[in-house]
């Protein structure tokens, strides 16, 4: 009789089994989820920012007033579907939360870590707004500062396009 060389099905199913079990416990600590997970989330809130200044930019162009400055008496807004209104600057929303953006955007955030209430926080600064989400190093617009955030920008002194820009280099 000839003696085979190799192995048997049971041996290899075992080594199989083995590598399985190494694979699941050693591929979460090469693999980091959780940061690609935040950039999206980040990337999401770029394209809900601009959707949103989207309409209200539409909304603003039928009511004729694209062209006014946020300090102008009244100051110009306009009303989005849930009978809320956002008020404008030459006919964007101004960078502010409360009165503005919180009634725009469809999103919960608070100016300081709350817990589980908020999913954003945001941070207010000279023409801008910046949003973050929890947990992570407030943004100031520097390398310092967190690198994980959305920034509004609407200083427009005429009407023109606002800025959306998203940094996802810390998250």
């Amino acid at each position: 009789m000839k003696k085979q060389n190799g192995f048997t099905l049971i041996e290899l199913v075992v080594v199989i089994i083995i590598l399985g079990i190494l694979a699941v416990t050693a591929a979460p600590k090469f693999i980091n989820l959780q940061s690609d997970a935040r950039a999206s989330t980040v990337k999401g809130l770029e394209a809900a920012i601009k959707g949103a200044d989207t309409l209200i930019n539409s909304k603003s162009l039928i009511a004729g007033n694209n062209t006014v400055a946020s300090t102008a008496t009244p100051p110009p807004s306009v009303s989005v579907s849930t009978g809320k209104t956002v008020l404008i600057n030459y006919g964007h929303a101004t960078p502010v939360w409360t009165g503005s953006l919180e009634n725009a955007l469809d999103i919960k955030a608070a100016t300081a870590d709350s817990g589980t209430s908020s999913e954003w926080l945001y941070v207010l600064a000279t023409g801008s707004i910046y949003f973050y989400p929890q947990g992570q190093t407030i943004p100031d617009g520097t390398a310092a500062g967190g690198q994980c955030y959305v920034q509004y920008v609407n200083d427009l002194d005429s009407y023109g396009p606002i800025t959306v820009t998203p940094v996802v280099k810390g998250c």
